[in-house]
């Protein structure tokens, strides 16, 4: 029976708790943590947990019952929680973004490798049935190689959204849109795609002239091979449709599911090429759904790793990854260039101080209210 400690109260640890509570006889919640500890009293008796209650989280360091702490706070404090858990013996599964910085995710993953403790990050997206598929889908090569991946990370955020203390300054959230809603596409477009060799992108601030980050983001990304992605990073689209399409020489395959194939008549036209499609079609009928979707099925795999010493699927190292083209994304938006990849140290946003300096402030925040009332969220999934 592992042990759980969450720390932070906020909305999103509903999402942890739930999970775990989804699993009765391997895990056991023990301790929530938050700095107003009235939340985390409130999540107690919600969820009628056995649980202690704290205001700090380094008033639980030394406690040797606790194998595993989901890490459930603003961005710019994960570094330093996750690696004063890992440093005090605990395997840690820390909310996106991993971090602020790429600076604090080789932190982290340093920590993780000295103290051989699991770190894993969180992307519940890509534990859903049609993105398993889609992966599963491209892993066969049917559509030929890839020339063109568009991701379409859309999201609506009210003007109020950025009233919240800690949200909308490049120093406590790390960035906006990009970073804290695209970074669930983002991740899962390298992941079926792999990292591209440059970015060139512009991000602007459209609608919420409370925040200093941006609202919106176009990227376009250039592999090695010629092949481009474009990936648009908004809290301004009505609707939250969310897609990623991946055209290949030969189909079109997608989230939502769509398959489409053509094949060339003798003047270089299109006609349709059913029998490729049936083929793609059959082979992704035939895939099984994930038995766990979302947090639950990422929290299984977390348990399922610990428990038979099997690595998880999102480790530190992808989590940094992830921030890597995303920190790529700012740079360019901001200084105008055409950025390389990988980064190295010497990039602006390699560090939380770099980031801060370079990146365009928008507007200057105002308004700051320690905590919404209303906890209803979106997570997005929305993929059938």
């Amino acid at each position: 029976m592992l042990k759980v400690a969450i720390i932070g109260a906020g909305a999103i640890s509903s999402a942890h708790i739930e999970a775990y509570l989804q699993f009765p006889d391997r895990c056991q919640i023990v301790a929530l943590c938050d700095i107003y500890p009235e939340k985390a009293e409130k999540k107690v008796t919600e969820y009628k947990l056995d649980a202690a209650v704290y205001d700090d989280h380094t008033k639980m360091l030394e406690r040797g019952d606790i194998d595993l702490v989901s890490v459930c706070t603003p961005p710019y404090t994960h570094s330093e929680i996750t690696i004063n858990f890992l440093d005090s013996g605990k395997n840690v599964l820390v909310e996106k973004p991993m971090a602020s910085s790429l600076e604090e995710c080789d932190a982290m993953n340093a920590a993780a490798e000295s103290n051989n403790k699991m770190l894993s990050v969180i992307s519940q997206n890509r534990f859903r049935t049609p993105m398993m598929k889609l992966k599963s889908v491209l892993d066969t090569k049917l559509m030929g190689p890839i020339v063109h991946t568009q991701v379409d990370s859309f999201w609506w955020r009210g003007h109020s959204y950025y009233d919240l203390w800690w949200r909308g300054t490049w120093e406590k959230e790390g960035g906006g849109c990009t970073l804290n809603h695209a970074v669930h596409h983002i991740d899962i477009f390298k992941w079926m795609n792999g990292m591209p060799s440059e970015v060139t992108a512009l991000m602007s601030n459209a609608s919420h002239e409370n925040a200093e980050v941006e609202d919106i983001s176009v990227a376009i990304c250039r592999y090695n091979d010629g092949s481009l992605a474009q990936i648009t990073s908004s809290v301004i689209h009505h609707g939250e449709e969310q897609q990623l399409i991946f055209q290949g020489k030969n189909a079109r395959v997608s989230v939502p599911w769509k398959v489409k194939a053509s094949k060339s008549k003798g003047n270089g036209f299109p006609e349709e090429d059913p029998e490729l499609e049936e083929k793609i079609q059959h082979y992704y009928d035939e895939l099984e759904e994930v038995q766990y979707e979302g947090h639950t099925g990422q929290i299984d795999d977390v348990l399922t790793a610990l428990e038979h010493g099997i690595p998880v699927l999102i480790d530190g190292k992808q989590g940094r990854q992830t921030l890597e083209l995303i920190s790529a994304i700012y740079e360019s938006a901001s200084t105008g260039k055409t950025i390389k990849l990988p980064l190295t140290k010497d990039s602006l946003f390699y560090t939380m101080e770099g980031t801060q300096k370079n990146a365009i402030h928008f507007y200057e925040k105002k308004t700051a209210i320690e905590n919404f009332e209303d906890n209803d969220i979106t997570v997005g999934g929305k993929y059938e």
